[in-house]
């Protein structure tokens, strides 16, 4: 294809998202939700389909030298399947997030004043391997009242094609813009450049995959970006942890999925712990075949542990490696944590709620979780049905990045021929 041609089909997709967006935002909460509700049954009719294309593309993808972990996000698998489904039920069964009234008042003059809530309007996600972003995205987007592009890596292509031409099929049986979900279809890294041009389209990107593509879209556009960097994430185990909840909650904080951002990379032990819970941590991971690497004190315990360089705390291993570090208390753990963490998922195990308190507040993480896995935050568990991403920002969304996350607000008075 043409660099013409690519322009004028990734400039067309913009427009029509556009175009899109302004009549979603006029639909009411249940036509969008009828929508979404009608996406787990066009993704059961093409089933069958969808899982021998995905089987191919995952075929190819190890064939071409992907990454394992990439490969294994890539797969959809039955479990995988239903996660789809149940995330798509769920998160039609959430509250409009529209047309709230976030505050209101009347002026001493009777002038009434609201801020409501909004939509932003075009959402543009670039991610890589996972299908299950593309179903994920979709609904959040349509259930907050945004039109979506979606960008799938090349390597699923055809899975998310499969994907999203079913989602759509619902949308135009229930009166939603077709053009409200929309994948860019053409491979290659230019129509992704393309995209970065169109401010006039989209008003927000959020980019799904490694800390490099991250980087490469926040820097290569004037479209504001809510950023997903890397997981770097701790658990503090703290002096008065109980062993079998310390040990229970690292193991699924790290084993349950490895290859996935809130994974735990590296765990925290407190001095006092350390002697009683290393060995039985050392067991439970060994028979998980998790690779361990050991600070100095760590390897004082356990000897015949690798060790931890300073490359290790900074790595978001994506595999089943862990580091472990041996800390003096509390606030060595913090400064541990703001010092080499990447702000998105940290925990502590303890039973001394001041301990917690403090934690929680000096730890300067999206997602901090007491006495829980860090598996947990990834947004369906905190009760938000599905998410866009873990967003490592600050602003304009912060954590998991829901239907409530993805609107903006807007001012509206009444008045009564009211003048200034």
């Amino acid at each position: 294809m043409n660099e013409n041609t690519l322009r004028v089909q990734v400039l067309e997709t913009g427009q029509n998202a556009k175009k899109a967006a302004r009549e979603l935002a006029c639909l009411s909460g249940e036509q969008r939700q009828k929508a979404i509700a009608a996406m787990p049954e066009k993704l059961q009719q093409v089933k069958d389909r969808l899982f021998q294309i995905n089987r191919e593309e995952v075929i190819e993808a190890r064939g071409n030298g992907l990454p394992e972990f990439l490969v294994k996000r890539l797969e959809i698998t039955d479990n995988v399947f239903t996660y789809m489904i149940n995330r798509l039920e769920k998160v039609a069964s959430l509250r409009d997030p529209l047309n709230r009234i976030l505050q209101g008042h009347e002026e001493p003059g009777g002038l009434m004043v609201q801020k409501i809530s909004v939509p932003i309007g075009v959402i543009a996600i670039i991610y890589e391997s996972r299908p299950s972003v593309t179903t994920d995205a979709a609904s959040v987007c349509i259930k907050s009242g945004n039109a979506v592009i979606l960008r799938g890596g090349s390597e699923s292509l055809r899975t998310n094609e499969v994907l999203t031409d079913a989602m759509v099929e619902a949308l135009k049986e229930n009166d939603v813009p077709e053009y409200a979900i929309q994948i860019i279809r053409i491979p290659g890294h230019e129509a992704v450049s393309e995209m970065l041009k169109m401010d006039e389209c989209i008003d927000v990107l959020i980019p799904r995959g490694g800390k490099p593509l991250i980087q490469r879209i926040a820097r290569g556009t004037r479209i504001p970006v809510i950023k997903h960097y890397e997981g770097i994430c701790h658990l503090y185990l703290a002096e008065d942890a109980p062993p079998d909840m310390a040990v229970q909650i690292a193991v699924n904080s790290k084993c349950q999925r490895v290859e996935v951002c809130n994974a735990l990379e590296t765990l925290l032990i407190d001095e006092r712990s350390a002697g009683y819970l290393l060995p039985d941590l050392v067991r439970a991971f060994g028979e998980r075949q998790v690779h361990l690497r050991g600070c100095e004190k760590t390897r004082a315990i356990i000897r015949d542990i690798a060790e931890a360089t300073e490359e290790d705390w900074v790595s978001e291993y994506l595999a089943p490696i862990l580091s472990i570090r041996i800390v003096n208390g509390l606030e060595q753990a913090i400064d541990h944590i703001n010092k080499y963490g990447s702000a998105h998922t940290d925990g502590i195990v303890t039973q001394n709620m001041s301990l917690a308190r403090q934690f929680v507040q000096a730890v300067d993480s999206a997602s901090v979780l007491v006495n829980a896995s860090t598996r947990l935050s990834g947004g369906g568990d905190y009760g938000m049905g599905a998410v866009v991403g873990i967003s490592t920002d600050k602003i304009h969304a912060r954590g998991p990045v829901g239907p409530e996350e993805l609107t903006s607000y807007k001012w509206v008075a009444y008045g009564e021929g009211h003048i200034r």
